[in-house]
């Protein structure tokens, strides 16, 4: 399997910022998220303190980011990453349906907004899946729900029907939903995972109602750090990191609001540089 310098996971100023001087520093790298960006720098309407950038819209840094993405013909990989594994001197990042080889990994997947449901964390991988696009194929003929926190997850949901004999979409936004035909949207907001014996059996919502499922998907737009790579050290919601963003996890970076307040683009895009820095000092250290 190809093995990655670092793998950067997320599209945000940090992601994006790493990205740019890892590959100015000759480091093979691979660069895990949407092309959207980020939610939050495409809504934002106006930026007032990105130097050089004066009054920028959301909308308008979002593409200049991009830009300088392209113009350095460095591609981002369109999928989510669901679990990151320390295998000593290396990491195993499964993302979708495919898996990858990393001698080190940055983290920019910003915070995680909320709680986990209650039995959320209880319940994974015994009826709660991160993936649809990874465990789809354990659900066939089977009845799943989709409890999706952006508008985005709906691809999910329509590829689900591949596989399941009935998929029920929860959108928890109050955009419009295009699902195609064959996937039910139910607009209640979810409040808890209904436990079935040793696995998850449904969901409860805030109206009041319980549903039966055998297996039920939470896509949002990043998962837990706790879940995302175990023995990761936190404080609160955040990734627990040193001055330098390295974590506890020898060869692992956290940039941006992954790694705590305040929640600026400029300082993400400014910890994005010093995690890659710091990821390039690190493989020197253990390359040579």
């Amino acid at each position: 399997m190809e093995r990655y310098d670092i793998i950067i996971v997320g599209t945000g100023p940090a992601g994006i910022s790493a990205a740019i001087t890892a590959t100015i520093r000759k480091r093979k790298i691979l660069l895990i998220g949407s092309r959207h960006l980020s939610t939050k720098v495409e809504k934002a309407h106006e930026i007032l303190n990105y130097p050089g950038l004066p009054a920028v819209s959301g909308e308008d840094l979002k593409n200049a980011l991009l830009a300088h993405l392209d113009s350095m013909n460095i591609p981002i990989t369109e999928e989510r990453v669901t679990l990151i594994y320390p295998m000593g001197d290396f990491f195993a990042v499964q993302s979708g349906n495919n898996n990858y080889e990393a001698s080190s990994i940055i983290l920019a997947t910003g915070v995680v907004a909320g709680k986990p449901l209650p039995n959320e964390e209880e319940y994974l991988g015994r009826g709660v899946s991160y993936c649809a696009t990874c465990d789809a194929a354990l659900y066939r003929g089977k009845n799943v729900a989709i409890v999706g926190f952006s508008a985005k997850e709906e691809e999910e949901a329509d590829f689900m029907t591949e596989y399941a004999a009935r998929v029920v979409y929860f959108p928890q936004y109050a955009e419009e939903t295009h699902t195609k035909e064959g996937v039910e949207v139910i607009r209640e907001k979810v409040t808890s995972i209904v436990p079935q014996g040793f696995k998850a059996g449904g969901v409860e919502t805030a109206e009041g109602n319980t549903y039966s499922f055998d297996g039920v998907f939470i896509l949002r737009d990043s998962v837990s750090p706790k879940q995302l790579l175990p023995g990761l050290e936190l404080d609160g919601n955040h990734v627990k990191v040193a001055r330098d963003l390295s974590t506890n996890v020898s060869g692992c970076f956290a940039c941006g609001d992954i790694a705590g307040l305040p929640y600026q683009y400029i300082k993400s895009a400014g910890e994005g540089n010093v995690a890659a820095l710091s990821a390039v000092k690190y493989l020197a250290s253990v390359q040579n």
